[in-house]
């Protein structure tokens, strides 16, 4: 039945679009090969920190790869949130929580919070992008998955390429949390698809420091050039 299955409806690379071979799963090995990693929690680079530097404080920051206007990842992103094809994030989530769990800067991770969806965008899409990822993570890092607490009020438009202050000003009140007394205490990693400006980390993060004594990280799919 598999066999039959694949042989009407291949399964292809969300990258290229080439039938996968057997032992290919979501990307073909060459697509994988050039995929361009960061390698920022490695490096123990500041890059994604940097981006909200003095408005939140974040005690880690890290992106699996590098999103380019017109390039490789972002053809895969766009199928993850527009496509219905999950399976991406579980895909990265499984690799980047892999990778994390050998760092010692992510290995006491109590909670994974995904950033989230607005109530009628949730209903319109179905499911949230980073929901999978998050939840591969937090397998690979033995933490909580927990997607209730951080809650979206308002509705708001996708502005990847918007500037800072136009982003900041049209996110900056689009969050809140619907109780606190789980995460006291806990340090939250914060999960997304991508990075850009960093106006909805900021917006995401400030509400979650208002929680007694937590520590703050993030770890995103991408971080835009």
């Amino acid at each position: 039945m598999k066999n039959l299955l694949n042989l009407f409806f291949p399964k292809v690379c969300e990258a290229c679009n080439n039938v996968l071979t057997d032992n290919e799963i979501v990307l073909c090995t060459s697509c994988r090969h050039h995929l361009p990693v960061t390698n920022f929690h490695f490096d123990n680079a500041e890059d994604v920190k940097k981006i909200v530097y003095g408005r939140v404080k974040l005690e880690n920051a890290t992106a699996l790869l590098h999103f380019s206007k017109k390039g490789i990842v972002q053809q895969i992103l766009h199928n993850l949130k527009y496509r219905g094809h999950e399976d991406i994030g579980e895909f990265f989530g499984k690799w980047f929580g892999a990778e994390l769990a050998t760092v010692e800067a992510y290995k006491h991770i109590d909670v994974i919070v995904p950033v989230p969806l607005y109530k009628s965008k949730l209903r319109k899409r179905g499911y949230n992008q980073v929901a999978k990822f998050g939840k591969a993570i937090a397998t690979a890092l033995n933490a909580e998955y927990n997607d209730t607490v951080l809650i979206k009020t308002k509705s708001s438009k996708t502005q990847v390429f918007k500037g800072r202050l136009t982003r900041w000003n049209d996110d900056g009140a689009l969050f809140d949390i619907s109780e606190n007394k789980s995460l006291i205490g806990k340090h939250i990693l914060l999960v997304d698809d991508i990075i850009t400006t960093g106006a909805t980390v900021e917006a995401c993060a400030t509400v979650l420091l208002k929680i007694d004594n937590i520590k703050l990280s993030l770890a995103t799919m991408a971080i835009a050039d």
